[in-house]
């Protein structure tokens, strides 16, 4: 990362913290320090599992045409956080996953950390750069058909997607067996 987008970088992703300058200083004296920033103002954050995620962050990187944004990587608890543009009305539904927006907190490193519990499979770039969420319900669906096929667990039938039928957005409701995707068309069968 060069020195410019480096500082770009970490101004953009202190702007979230509570106390930014703090985070800053931190982050430019070369320590990797986690640190709390706030979501929903700058972005939203979609948390997946690690297996499901780095395969989603492979073919996002892929796509021709396509900057992907910031990718979060906690190898402690095997999850992956796909940063987004703020969003407070969408539900993303699907099996252990958490979508972070307004009043959520997430812990990251120093936008130059690459190593470690906590790090980046792809940094944030100081441009304000965010995953797609069109692109990336796209990435998910794929990834679900290929661990499905290649692995054969039946959880991964149902692929993490964005809830468009605002009318249902109690958590207790089921959700209908073939959702639909973005484009209000009914998602691809996965192959047997």
């Amino acid at each position: 990362m060069a020195l410019t987008q480096w500082k770009t970088a970490i101004e953009w992703l202190a702007a979230a913290a509570r106390e930014p300058q703090l985070c800053k200083n931190d982050w430019q004296h070369g320590t990797t320090g986690v640190h709390l920033l706030a979501t929903g103002r700058l972005w939203d954050v979609l948390i997946v599992p690690a297996c499901l995620g780095l395969r989603t962050a492979d073919i996002l990187a892929g796509l021709p045409r396509l900057e992907p944004g910031p990718i979060l990587l906690d190898s402690r608890r095997q999850h992956l956080g796909f940063f987004l543009p703020p969003d407070p009305a969408s539900i993303w539904v699907g099996h252990d996953i958490r979508y972070l927006t307004t009043g959520g907190w997430i812990a990251t490193p120093a936008p130059h950390c690459r190593w470690g519990n906590l790090r980046w499979i792809c940094p944030p770039d100081g441009s304000g750069t965010l995953n797609t969420p069109a692109a990336l319900e796209l990435a998910l669906h794929e990834a679900m058909r290929e661990l499905a096929r290649n692995h054969g667990t039946p959880h991964h039938h149902d692929a993490p997607h964005r809830n468009t039928d605002r009318k249902s957005t109690a958590r207790h409701e089921p959700r209908p067996r073939h959702p639909t995707s973005v484009t209000g068309q009914l998602p691809p069968p996965a192959p047997l």
